[in-house]
Parts: C-alpha cells; sequence; structure tokens
C-alpha cells in the first residue's frame, strides 16, 4: 500500500479508522505514566498518538502521509493537546535508539522483505525497561475481511512476533477472535495478534 493510496484514503471525509483510540491500547492503560515518550508508528489520521497525548505522554506520531499527519494535528488540537509529527517512509526512516519509553504499533503491516529488520529497528528505540504494545491481524482475517491488507503474507502470528520480538519480555501474546468498530473501515469480527514486550533492564530513572 503506496504513499498515494494513503493519502487517497485519509483526503476521504470523515476519519478512515475513527477518532477513538484502538480498544487494545486502551485496555494496556496500567504501563502509562504521563510525561513518558512514546512514539506512535504509522499513527495515521493519529486517534492513539492522540488519545496518548491525551494521558499525559509526550508524543511523535510518524507516518508516510502528510494527508494523515495533518488530521493528527488537527484532531489533537481539538482535543486540547499537541504531539509532534513526522512524515517518514518507515522503510528508510532512521529510527531512533533507546528514546522512548512507550512504543504503540497498532494495525500496521509491513510486507515480508521489510518487517524482521524493522520490528527489530521498533523495538530497540525503547529505553531499558520499555513497553512495545502491538495489535495486528493474523491471516484468519481474510476470512473476515472486516480490515487489513488482503495479502497473507501481510499478515502476522504469534510464532512469528515470538520470534521477531525475542530480545524482550513477552509480556503478553495471543490470537484473538475481537469486535472492531474503528471508523468505515475496520468493522465487524476480526482475527487479531495481540503482543505487549518489555525491553530488558530497569525503567529510565527522570
Amino acid at each position: 500500500m503506496t504513499h498515494d493510496f494513503w493519502n487517497a484514503r485519509y483526503a476521504e471525509p470523515g476519519f478512515a479508522y475513527g477518532t477513538e483510540p484502538n480498544s487494545f491500547l486502551v485496555s494496556q492503560k496500567q504501563y502509562l505514566k504521563p510525561g513518558m515518550k512514546a512514539l506512535a508508528v504509522a499513527d495515521g489520521e493519529g486517534r492513539n498518538g492522540v488519545w496518548l497525548a491525551q494521558q499525559g505522554l509526550e508524543v511523535l506520531s510518524v507516518d508516510g502521509s502528510e494527508v494523515g499527519l495533518r488530521k493528527a494535528r488537527e484532531l489533537a488540537k481539538s482535543r486540547g493537546v499537541a504531539i509532534r509529527t513526522e512524515l517518514a517512509d518507515l522503510t528508510t526512516w532512521k529510527w531512533p535508539e533507546h528514546e522512548f519509553d512507550l512504543v504503540v504499533a497498532i494495525f500496521i503491516h509491513f510486507t515480508p522483505e521489510f518487517r524482521a529488520r524493522l520490528h527489530r529497528q521498533m523495538f530497540r528505540t525503547l529505553k531499558p525497561g520499555g513497553i512495545l504494545i502491538m495489535e495486528a491481524f493474523t491471516p484468519k482475517q481474510l476470512e473476515y475481511k472486516t480490515g487489513g491488507p488482503p495479502v497473507k503474507e501481510m499478515l502476522y502470528t504469534a510464532d512469528m512476533l515470538r520470534q521477531e520480538f525475542r530480545e524482550g519480555e513477552i509480556l503478553r501474546l495471543e490470537e484473538i477472535l475481537t469486535g472492531l468498530n474503528e471508523g468505515p473501515y475496520h468493522r465487524g469480527t476480526a482475527a487479531v495478534v495481540r503482543l505487549v514486550v518489555k525491553c530488558p533492564g530497569a525503567p529510565q530513572r527522570a
């Protein structure tokens, strides 16, 4: 899915995936503390990054669509918070190292030639003790057609994520069916994998 694809999708009226945060992310609120630095990967129109900012986190939302990021800034302003945004092709972006307390990756799907490398880079942006939260579609999602890329090779499994995030302490990893109500493009029963993984080491003290 190209830069032009996402710009066209986000240029449609309203918000493609709604303005409310992902429910799995919200369910992991116990890991959030005001003042944390958070990276929202492929944050699109900003629903998750803005929610993190509302919890008092310092948020960088990165995406490949300038249209999406503009709407993310507008959403933040409407909610009375601020986020930083950066336009980037994540396959060539210079990922910061050991900079973030939290990385959030909600329904991002890299192609196989990039996936493992980008997952490693994503994990290494965490400070010691930092947390990565991910939700993604599994191959079973092809049966439901309620969101996500219609390409099996771009869908994720628990075994795949266990291997690719083996450097960390896996706190939660499961494949389940869930109900989505996230704008017009994520609606209905969906097959997902959920991951919470911790970077080794003690949290950085302020």
